[in-house]
Order: C-alpha cells, then sequence, then structure tokens
C-alpha cells in the first residue's frame, strides 16, 4: 500500500485489508511517501500495534517505487495491491483467490466502486461509476467476467512479477497499465471478476481533481508515445473534445470580429456541433438518477465531468507532444491543514 497525507482514510482502509478473510498467512507492507498531515506517525502507532504490518520509506513518493520497494519487503507468494484511499470487502481476497486458481491467470481485479461523503465527492464518484466519466473501461462498473487489458490494483502471481521485473519505476501514473501490458506479451492473462469489490474514496476538492486529471492525462499521452497503438482507443476522445474546444473558441473570436463571415463562417461552425452534443450529454448526465440526489449534487456533476475530461485532455496532449517527463501528480499534497471528518 504506498501512502502519502492520508491520515483520514488509512485506519478504515488499514482495517478492511487485516481482517480479509484468508486461509493462510498474511502481511501488509506500508510504503510511507514525506506526509504532512500525520501520516507516518499514525502508520508507526499501528505498526506498533499489529505485528503483520511491515513498514517501508518512499522518499520520493513515487507509486512504482514505492509499490515495488513494499513488494521486495514482502514474503509470501502472492501479491494484492492495495491503496489508502480504498476499502477492501471482506471476501475481496478470498475470492481473488479462488479466481486466480480457476482461471490460471496472473493478475485478478475487480470493480472500483466509488463512493463519495460530500456532494462533491459524491459527484466525482458519480463521474467514476459512470461510463461517461472514465470511458467505460471493464473494473468501472463491468458485470461480465473475462479476460482483461488492465486490472484496477490487482491480485498477482508473485512469480509472475518476478519474470516480468515489477513496475516500470520511470511511470509515475499508469504504471499498472504498463504492467498489464507486459504480463499479456510474457504470455499470461489478466482476468476481471465483477465479483471483485473495492470502494474508492476520490479526491475531495476541484483543485485536486484537476491536478490528478491533469497529470494522470499527460503520463496517458506518455506511455501512447512510447507504446503507440497498443493503447485503447478511448484514451483519445478526451484531447480531441479539448481540440474542438480551442476550434471552437478561435472560430467564435473570428465571427464576432467579422474576420471570417458568409458561407466560410457557416461551413466552419460545424466545429460547434461535438461541442454542443458534448454539453448536452453533461446535462443529461447531471439530471439523471445515480450518485447523489440533492440539486448540489447534480450541480457539482455538471462542473465534475467537464474537469476531469478537459483536465486530463489537456494533460494527454502535452504528455504526447513533450511527454511527461518530470509530471507529479501533486493532488496529495499540502492536507496539513485539511480537517478530519
Amino acid at each position: 500500500m504506498p501512502v502519502l497525507n492520508e491520515r483520514r482514510y488509512l485506519e478504515r482502509a488499514v482495517q478492511t485489508v487485516l481482517e480479509q478473510d484468508v486461509d493462510g498467512p498474511t502481511e501488509l507492507v506500508l510504503a510511507l511517501g514525506p506526509s504532512t498531515d500525520g501520516t507516518t506517525e499514525f502508520a508507526r502507532e499501528l505498526a506498533g500495534r499489529e505485528p503483520r504490518i511491515t513498514l517501508v520509506d518512499n522518499p520520493a513518493a513515487d507509486i512504482p517505487i514505492g509499490l515495488n520497494a513494499a513488494i521486495r519487503a514482502s514474503t509470501l507468494p502472492t501479491i494484492v495491491r492495495v491503496d489508502a484511499h480504498s476499502e477492501l470487502a471482506p471476501d475481496y481476497t478470498r475470492l481473488a483467490l479462488q479466481t486466480l486458481e480457476r482461471t490460471r491467470a496472473a493478475n485478478v481485479g475487480g470493480v472500483m466502486h466509488a463512493s463519495g461523503r460530500t456532494p462533491f465527492q459524491r459527484a466525482v464518484a458519480r463521474a467514476y461509476n459512470s461510463p461517461i466519466g472514465l470511458g467505460g473501461g471493464a473494473y468501472h462498473g463491468g458485470t461480465r467476467e473475462g479476460e482483461a487489458e488492465s486490472a484496477y490494483l490487482g491480485v498477482l502471481r508473485r512469480s509472475v512479477l518476478d519474470e516480468v521485473g515489477l513496475f516500470d519505476e520511470s511511470i509515475r501514473r499508469g504504471e499498472d497499465w504498463e504492467l498489464n501490458l507486459r504480463i499479456r506479451a510474457a504470455g499470461y492473462r489478466v482476468w476481471f471478476d465483477p465479483t471483485l469489490s473495492v470502494t474508492y474514496w476520490p479526491r475531495e476538492s476541484w483543485v485536486r481533481l484537476a491536478r490528478q486529471f491533469r497529470a494522470t492525462g499527460a503520463w496517458r499521452g506518455e506511455l501512447v508515445r512510447r507504446y503507440g497503438r497498443r493503447n485503447s482507443l478511448r484514451f483519445f476522445a478526451p484531447p480531441a473534445l479539448v481540440v474542438d474546444v480551442a476550434l471552437s473558441i478561435v472560430l467564435a473570436l473570428l465571427q464576432l470580429t467579422g474576420v471570417i463571415s458568409g458561407w466560410p463562417a457557416l461551413v466552419a461552425s460545424v466545429v460547434y456541433l461535438p461541442v454542443a452534443a458534448y454539453a448536452l450529454l453533461i446535462v443529461a448526465v447531471a439530471a439523471g438518477r445515480g450518485g447523489g440526489t440533492g440539486w448540489r449534487d447534480k450541480l457539482w456533476t455538471l462542473a465534475v465531468l467537464p474537469t476531469m475530461h478537459l483536465a486530463w485532455g489537456t494533460g494527454f496532449i502535452v504528455g504526447l507532444i513533450r511527454g511527461a517527463h518530470e509530471t507529479v501528480d501533486t493532488s496529495r499534497l499540502g492536507d496539513r491543514n485539511t480537517p478530519l471528518p
């Protein structure tokens, strides 16, 4: 479990891991980043009370580096990746182990079920759980079991991890997808099982959501630079939206200033159609059922969906053109003064 500024979520996340119904020994390795909200001190307190918890340092706070350090510090033949912002269902690990055995897969993942406590967080969760929000990946609500491109978190065979070389530490976001690409290239299967459920708590503010999605989009652009069309076509929808919005703004300015008029302006106005269709779709999703039902939930949904899509798409374009380089997800930073619930 990589951990950075997770004081509000860590205790419950750790509790759901330690309470897993598993027939055999278990251990939990926390990779501790340089938190500023008391997370490290609390993690040490938890480790002092529970002998199954091991702590390793992750001073750079990079997720793949922390994951690799935790894996190397672990001792058992199956690796269950967990997130400090998540809660495992009680039977998650037991069912995943059964699926690993039944399917002979190398990695098994289930459904990320996003949830929220505030109107904003519920709106983000609604977007996560909707195919409109994150592109319809299987782990965002799929119901059909079978082979998958990647897996959310994942329950992995340690022998396969050792064979393919653990996580790529040069990739700060999208490391799961890249690892699963290598796993499949080595001839193994990645499996999606919808009976596996993980509760995920999204970012709590608009600014942090935008930071998260811009960084994630930049690293997807980097992955497209590295691996080309092995990336799914759905990843190209948000940058296409960003380009169309930019063209629409430029065209509107040219029309308002009279630089372009008449038939050329009318023909060029076709660029407005995708933006108009997108706006109608967002309104329909916000007004529809699902997630929170209060008016504040619905208003936040109107803001959350475009934020996710445009921030991700903008990051993607930058990452595709220039590479992600040292792009860091700063959405977990600066929690020192955030009150506990």
